[in-house]
């Protein structure tokens, strides 16, 4: 999916007896088309002057905000703190650990001059923080007594990509938190990445309601200078995977390298062990992608910035009443902590408004108009699946919470079921490219060398994914799938972004 400009339909507002312009094309048959207009019609992205650098409306700036609140108190309940690093980076700090600056050089954004004069030394536009941090996490740590230090920080970061830009999926700029942390014991570092993964996964699946692979990177797909890399990985319905967060050991790689040492318990000058780990605003672009259908938006009730939208449906005769008991409602709904919106525009049809806010992806709509105020009732209706259904007034503010509830598991339910009908076991190549076709997800028994994993990619356009950290062990003698050496363990495989 490559960047497109083209104008939003959506601007063309449809006023009575005016049609929605909705989307032209179907999530099945262009998925690529079908993205590009959907974040521009559910008004989540505009695209800026700056070719790769998108601007966040409102509602996709929401769901980041809900991200960050219920991560950032699962790392303070962690004892992880937050802190502020500088945006630019000197040249000379980014060269020193060298494997890490030849996985990004080619990402670089330089500062070169500073108004019309040259700098000395160029800087870095962050592409991530751990040289900045380590060089000053250096001057901090003088004994055990320092450790562990485990700091976070909210920032944006730029990778200059020369591949099709994306928005949300592979953006110049984005937005993330980057956790740094330093232990005395490997084993506790080890640990760490673990627990982090944790809770990438809790984000995924209780606030996305998007299920992951949880595992371990290859070699080649590892982190620039890390020891070994852990991801959580999505499988999307048009058959391709995606990397939804990272956590990433460092061993003493960069410690060595920036000299961060403290004195142990025996008096012993020793290299510290660190990690980092992040998720970014990519995993709104999962969530979209996993969710939405040819309506539009489907946004999971505890992301979504407008959970209820009230639409009443106004005559001149009844006016006055469907909106007094539209705005008891609002309240009602509102006092039970949910964010509820009241749709009283009247330059537009009642129907154009329900296409907007199906576009929109609100997860529940009640209309309420003077037919249903006879019967004491209100049509609701959900975002989901599209189901109607008649709900007494009085019933409302205790069935509403209930289906928000609903709605949010069942769209995990159905996310959990493509994952589970869409992994497939292989043992040959000849199966594996014909599963590959078939829009699957490989599980397979794998070498684990670099040059079987290039050549598979040469073949078939599929990458390794990650490794399960529980290993189902493999049959004596069990061979690699795509080369035939010996197997060293089961790899999930598939086409990804």
């Amino acid at each position: 999916m490559a960047e497109n400009k083209a104008k939003n339909p959506s601007q063309n507002k449809g006023q009575k007896g005016v049609d929605a312009k909705g989307l032209t094309v179907s999530k099945e048959t262009d998925f690529s088309e079908w993205f590009t207009q959907l974040i521009q019609k559910a008004e989540l992205i505009e695209y800026s002057p700056v070719s790769g650098c998108y601007i966040l409306r409102p509602t996709a700036f929401h769901i980041w905000e809900q991200v960050q609140a219920y991560l950032d108190s699962l790392f303070k309940a962690d004892g992880v703190k937050n802190a502020y690093f500088p945006l630019f980076i000197p040249e000379s700090l980014l060269s020193k650990e060298s494997a890490h600056v030849e996985g990004f050089a080619p990402e670089v954004a330089w500062v070169e001059s500073g108004g019309s004069s040259p700098l000395h030394e160029r800087l870095a536009i962050r592409p991530t923080s751990e040289t900045i941090i380590c060089e000053t996490y250096a001057k901090w740590i003088r004994s055990y007594k320092d450790l562990p230090l485990r700091l976070n920080q909210w920032c944006n970061v730029v990778r200059w990509e020369f591949k099709h830009c994306t928005p949300f999926l592979r953006s110049r700029e984005f937005l993330w938190q980057e956790g740094h942390t330093v232990f005395a014991k490997k084993e506790e570092a080890v640990e760490e990445t673990k627990t982090i993964l944790d809770l990438y996964e809790d984000v995924f699946r209780n606030l996305y309601a998007v299920p992951v692979l949880k595992g371990k990177k290859s070699e080649a797909e590892k982190f620039a200078g890390a020891e070994f890399t852990l991801s959580v990985e999505a499988f999307l319905p048009n058959g391709k995977a995606i990397q939804g967060a990272t956590s990433h050991h460092l061993g003493q790689n960069f410690s060595k390298a920036f000299g961060i040492s403290f004195i142990d318990e025996k008096q012993q000058q020793q290299f510290a062990y660190q990690n980092s780990w992040g998720i970014s605003t990519r995993s709104i672009g999962v969530m979209i992608l996993m969710h939405s259908d040819d309506k539009g938006l489907v946004l999971p009730p505890k992301v979504s910035s407008v959970q209820v939208v009230i639409v009443p449906i106004l005559f001149d005769t009844s006016r006055a009443a469907v909106l007094k008991e539209a705005q008891t409602l609002v309240k009602k709904l509102q006092k039970k902590n949910l964010s509820v919106h009241l749709d009283n525009r009247e330059e537009y049809t009642p129907g154009w408004k329900f296409n907007e806010w199906e576009m929109k992806g609100i997860p529940v709509r009640i209309e309420l108009g003077p037919k249903d105020l006879e019967k004491k009732q209100a049509l609701v209706v959900r975002r989901d699946t599209g189901e109607k259904k008649a709900v007494s007034l009085d019933r409302l503010e205790t069935e509403i919470p209930l289906l928000l509830e609903t709605i949010q598991q069942s769209l995990l339910e159905k996310a959990e079921k493509h994952l589970r009908q869409s992994i497939v076991a292989v043992t040959t190549l000849k199966e594996a490219e014909k599963q590959l076709e078939a829009k699957k997800l490989l599980f397979a028994p794998w070498c684990g060398k670099p040059a079987c994993e290039e050549s598979l990619k040469e073949k078939t356009g599929a990458k390794s994914l990650n490794s399960p950290l529980e290993q189902s062990p493999l049959k004596k003698g069990q061979a690699c799938f795509a080369c035939s050496s010996a197997a060293q363990s089961w790899f999930y495989f598939g086409k990804s972004y």
